[in-house]
């Protein structure tokens, strides 16, 4: 059975169980660490005031600082045991890693929820985990963003500890790579302006998908089942 497209087990009152708790665990402790990431972000990137005294007095920043590389780290490891689960759970749990591309039912299903999303059709598929268009959002934005932003974080968090560390062995390479540690740093900042926009298009399309498609989007990250409604 397709998860991608409207099938006629979808139907009104029918119940399935979409994500695993696996899945559901790493999901919120993305969304936990990428709203930390942010806001830490933003005042790495526009310091607070400076203010009199010695600064091991005030160790604001260094606190903020040390957050968001506490928080990129969970991030890196949440990431990985997504991967895992991604190899031993279910089919949903493997679409934000792998598209289709070659898949003539993925496509009739990303044209059908186009048509819906400019109005042509009333309701996008009904699908068990996600649609052809949010799936090709969540992997361009939570695999491949992510992997981005993880590279390019890490490859600065080297660069402070120091050439030597295991940070600096790993993932060094990302600074001559761009052309310098400023470069990474724009480049970095601008995929945190990247989420931004992709989070909140994520929490419209999933408001819309709950409301047009007459499916349980929310909560089906909570529980794990959804529910369709006629």
């Amino acid at each position: 059975m397709s998860t991608r497209l409207s099938v006629p087990d979808l139907a009104a009152g029918t119940t399935v169980y979409a994500y695993d708790g696996f899945v559901r665990l790493c999901h919120w402790v993305y969304v936990l660490c990428i709203f930390t990431l942010i806001l830490t972000g933003f005042l790495i990137a526009s310091p607070l005031p400076s203010v009199d005294g010695e600064a091991s007095d005030h160790f604001v920043m260094g606190y903020i600082a040390f957050t968001h590389f506490t928080a990129g780290q969970i991030l890196g490891v949440a990431f990985l045991l997504r991967v895992y689960g991604a190899i031993v759970g279910n089919p949903q749990s493997r679409e934000v890693f792998v598209l289709p591309v070659f898949d003539k039912n993925y496509w009739l299903g990303y044209w059908k929820v186009i048509r819906c999303y400019v109005f042509v059709d009333k309701h996008s598929p009904k699908t068990i985990g996600h649609n052809p268009l949010a799936q090709m959002f969540m992997f361009l934005f939570s695999t491949v963003l992510v992997v981005f932003q993880l590279l390019t974080g890490f490859a600065l968090f080297g660069e402070i500890r120091g050439q030597g560390s295991w940070f600096d062995h790993l993932f060094g390479w990302v600074i001559p790579l761009f052309g310098g540690s400023q470069s990474v740093h724009s480049w970095h900042h601008l995929g945190m302006w990247a989420i931004i926009c992709f989070v909140v298009v994520h929490l419209y399309m999933i408001t819309r998908e709950e409301i047009m498609s007459r499916q349980s989007i929310y909560s089906s990250m909570i529980s794990g089942y959804r529910s369709y409604h006629d």
